[in-house]
C-alpha cells in the first residue's frame, strides 16, 4: 500500500507524535518546583534577561519584542502558603527602537541607570546600546554600534566597569564593543582566542560578560563553552582562555558572579556553579542546578544571596506566565 500524508493512520501517528513533547510540558508545568519560584504574568512570551534591583525592590526584565518592565515585590511577599503570581509593568517602550530586542541588562548603581543590548535579532543590521535613568526612565543615551566592512552583529550582552564603561557581546561577529559612561564609542576588542576551530560553534559566540571587581572582565562563548579572562587594565586588553575542569560549559549564556570566587552560568543545563581559587586562571565546575528546561534558562541574577535563573518562555494565553526560578546547586 502506498504511504499517503493523508491517510488516517498517517495523521493519527503524526498527532501521536506531537502529542508526546505536549504532554512532557504539561507534566512539567503541573509539577511541584523544589525550589523557590518568582511567578509574574506578562504581554510577551518572550523574556531575554532578568535582573534584581535591591533599592526598589524589584525584578527588572528585558523584551525581546523590545521594551523593559518591572516585577515588584511586596516585603511580605512568601509569607502565605499560596504566593500571588506577580505583575510585569511595561517602564520602556522605546519608539526609536521599535523592530528591535532588548536582550542583556545591567543595572549600573552608582550612576544609577540600567544598561540595554540592542540587536535586530532577524536581520543582524542593527546593534545599540541605551541607558535609562533607574527613577524616571528617562533615556540617557543611545549609541549605535557597528562592525568593519558591513559585517553582521549581535549585541548580546553588557557589562559595567567601576568607571562606568560598558562592554557589550557581539555573538555574531566575536568581539566586544566598549563604550564610555558618556556614552560614547571608545574602541573594539577582538582577539584570535574569540573564535572557535569549528565553524559550527561560532554561530552563537560570544554572550554573557560580567565585571570584575578585581579590574577585568569574564565572558562565555555560548556553542563551544570556552569561558575567557579579559585584563581591560592592559592598553591591548589582554585575552586569556580560562582552563575549566569538572565539566563543560557548552550552552552557557547568562553570567553572574556570586562571589569574588564563584561564578554562576545559566543556560542548558539550567545551571552550573563555577568556582576559581587563583583570580581566574583557573576554574573548576563545582555543581549544578536542574529547572525547567522547556522554559530555556537565559540569565541569573542575584536577590539577597540567592541565585534566581530567568527563564526565557513564558507559558499561557492570553496572560503568559513567566517564572524566575531560584537555583540551589547540588554537587
Amino acid at each position: 500500500m502506498a504511504f499517503s500524508l493523508c491517510s488516517t493512520k498517517t495523521l493519527l501517528f503524526l498527532f501521536l507524535i506531537s502529542a508526546i513533547p505536549i504532554a512532557f510540558i504539561i507534566s512539567m508545568e503541573l509539577a511541584k518546583p523544589p525550589t523557590h519560584v518568582y511567578h509574574y504574568h506578562s504581554s510577551g512570551f518572550f523574556r531575554e534577561c532578568a535582573k534584581w534591583d535591591d533599592l526598589n525592590r524589584r525584578f527588572l526584565v528585558s523584551f525581546m519584542e523590545g521594551g523593559i518592565g518591572e516585577i515588584a515585590v511586596p516585603e511580605d511577599h512568601g509569607s502565605s502558603l499560596e504566593e500571588a503570581v506577580l505583575k510585569e509593568v511595561t517602564v520602556v517602550k522605546d519608539p526609536d527602537l521599535t523592530g528591535n530586542s532588548s536582550l542583556g541588562i545591567v543595572v549600573d548603581r552608582p550612576r544609577n541607570r540600567l544598561l540595554v543590548a540592542i540587536s535586530d535579532i532577524l536581520g543582524n543590521n542593527y546593534n545599540a546600546l541605551a541607558a535609562y535613568d533607574l527613577s524616571t526612565w528617562d533615556r540617557l543615551f543611545l549609541t549605535k554600534l557597528g562592525g568593519s566592512d558591513n559585517e553582521k552583529s549581535f549585541a548580546d550582552d553588557v557589562a559595567v566597569d567601576a568607571e562606568g564603561n560598558a562592554y557589550v557581546t557581539d555573538a555574531k561577529s566575536n568581539k566586544i564593543w566598549k563604550v564610555g559612561a558618556d556614552g560614547k564609542f571608545v574602541t573594539f576588542i577582538r582577539n584570535p582566542h574569540f573564535i572557535a576551530k569549528e565553524w559550527y560553534k561560532n554561530l552563537i559566540g560570544l554572550n554573557g560578560i560580567v565585571y570584575h571587581p578585581d579590574g577585568f572582565l569574564i565572558v562565555i562563548h555560548t556553542f563551544s563553552g570556552m569561558l575567557y579572562k579579559i585584563d581591560i587594565a592592559k592598553e591591548d586588553h589582554e585575552v586569556k582562555l580560562i582552563k575549566v575542569a569538572g565539566g563543560s560549559l557548552a550552552f552557557g549564556d547568562g553570567l553572574e558572579l556570586l562571589s569574588p570566587t564563584k561564578l554562576v552560568v545559566a543556560g542548558n543545563p539550567s545551571g552550573r556553579l563555577v568556582e576559581s581559587s587563583d583570580r581566574w586562571e583557573t576554574a573548576s565546575v563545582v555543581a549544578k542546578f536542574k529547572g525547567p528546561a522547556h522554559r530555556l534558562a537565559a540569565a541569573a541574577t542575584v536577590k539577597d544571596g540567592r541565585v534566581y535563573l530567568n527563564h526565557l518562555l513564558g507559558m499561557g494565553y492570553p496572560k503568559k506566565k513567566h517564572a524566575l526560578v531560584e537555583a540551589v546547586f547540588s554537587i
